[in-house]
């Protein structure tokens, strides 16, 4: 099978991996618009579990991205002036440069094309390939294209954020919440490297204004920010992204994208072209190597190529279901911090951990913690709440897709 992977990320290069480690005879070409070597994120995070999956399908790459990753064990937030502890399950960051440096040597040494500062236009796909992966991003070509065909659909977040670096090592990933004259400012970070840590501040459009953020020059705004952390970032300084394509959009909302279906003729969506989670939940690169785990064993399992993508698009579907709930709670959660700010730092930190409850938001939240601690200890009230949070959650995504039908309808007419 010919196959070309337009976009050069994780998704495009670990399917490339996975499909020449199943069939060696497979021509694949994964296409990347900008030069070899630069990539310009931070440090991306993924939990125990994906490492456990990239080690089941290819032990060598998964080796060196666990060598290569720092991990923590514990999660930290800083309140009022008070620094809150507890542990959690084991989380890893990695610098999205060397992810993405070992997974196109891997696939290199399997006999995949690298393609580098080759752009593939919407005007001109590749037509000689059997298959064709759009894992080019959010603002994916390809999939802007055929947009009415996918049922694209984007709604933007409230709150403005912003993606830095820093030199300040966390030793945990680490939450900090500031309390400003025009309203409360956070910023949460993670280590991915020996001397760098992600950081990603966020904040409410009016606290942004307030604060002067959305008319600073960089320098000036950097120098803010740093001001506004001083106590997790003991003195380290912070980097603003730079950028290929001139200068880096900085403060941004994010856009939530989802798609009606992932296939058109020979031409898939993978990663943030079919799907974005909201940052908060950390999955994006997780979610994106499962569709290539989901597209390769489908292409494996249905010889026909229309079966083949039919059956990833039902899996990956059902399977994003939790993260996408999960998401959207999280961003609402942000969203209402000043409903949270006035508890106890360890509460206000136990419900930082429960952010993804469906039923954190329609209850008040003394009332939830009271029941989430007594839910550890009492069966009947633990099986109340695991089945009471599906449901509710059910319930208002079904109401929230007939609200947008109903809204679509009256448009058409």
């Amino acid at each position: 099978m010919k196959v070309a992977c337009v976009g050069g990320g994780p998704a495009s290069l670990y399917l490339s991996i996975l499909l020449k480690l199943q069939d060696p005879s497979h021509d694949i070409t994964v296409h990347e618009r900008d030069p070899e070597g630069s990539t310009y994120g931070w440090g991306v995070t993924y939990w125990r579990g994906l490492l456990d999956k990239l080690h089941t399908h290819d032990p060598e790459s998964a080796r060196a991205v666990a060598a290569s990753s720092l991990s923590w064990t514990e999660g930290v937030a800083r309140i009022h002036g008070r620094t809150v502890r507890h542990p959690g399950d084991q989380g890893f960051g990695i610098g999205r440069h060397r992810l993405l440096e070992i997974l196109a040597a891997r696939a290199d040494s399997l006999g995949v094309r690298l393609e580098y500062g080759q752009e593939i236009t919407a005007d001109d796909p590749p037509g000689w390939a059997d298959l064709v992966v759009a894992g080019d991003g959010v603002r994916s070509a390809l999939r802007t294209r055929h947009a009415d065909h996918f049922g694209t659909r984007a709604s933007t977040g409230r709150n403005p954020y912003v993606w830095l670096g820093t030199t300040k090592v966390f030793d945990a990933f680490t939450f900090a919440f500031t309390e400003t004259a025009h309203g409360w400012i956070w910023c949460y970070g993670y280590p991915y490297g020996p001397d760098r840590s992600t950081c990603v501040v966020e904040c409410e459009p009016a606290t942004l204004a307030g604060l002067g953020l959305d008319r600073a020059g960089e320098d000036d705004g950097l120098a803010l920010l740093e001001g506004l952390f001083a106590d997790v970032l003991d003195g380290h300084r912070l980097i603003a992204r730079p950028s290929a394509h001139g200068p880096a959009r900085q403060w941004q909302t994010f856009r939530t994208l989802t798609n009606r279906t992932w296939r058109h003729g020979n031409l898939v969506l993978v990663g943030d072209a079919a799907h974005t989670t909201h940052y908060s939940i950390g999955a994006g690169t997780t979610l994106a190597l499962e569709d290539a785990v989901a597209l390769a064993g489908a292409l494996r399992r249905h010889p026909a190529l229309p079966d083949a993508l039919a059956h990833y698009e039902r899996h990956r579907k059902a399977a994003l279901l939790p993260a996408q709930s999960a998401a959207r709670h999280s961003a609402l959660w942000y969203e209402s911090l000043p409903r949270y700010t006035a508890l106890p730092p360890e509460e206000m930190f136990a419900l930082l951990g429960q952010r993804h409850s469906p039923l954190l938001p329609h209850l008040p939240p003394r009332l939830y913690h009271r029941l989430d601690r007594a839910a550890g200890r009492l069966t009947a009230v633990r099986h109340l709440k695991r089945r009471l949070g599906p449901a509710l959650a059910r319930t208002l995504h079904a109401r929230t897709l007939a609200s947008r039908e109903r809204s679509h309808e009256r448009m058409a007419d």
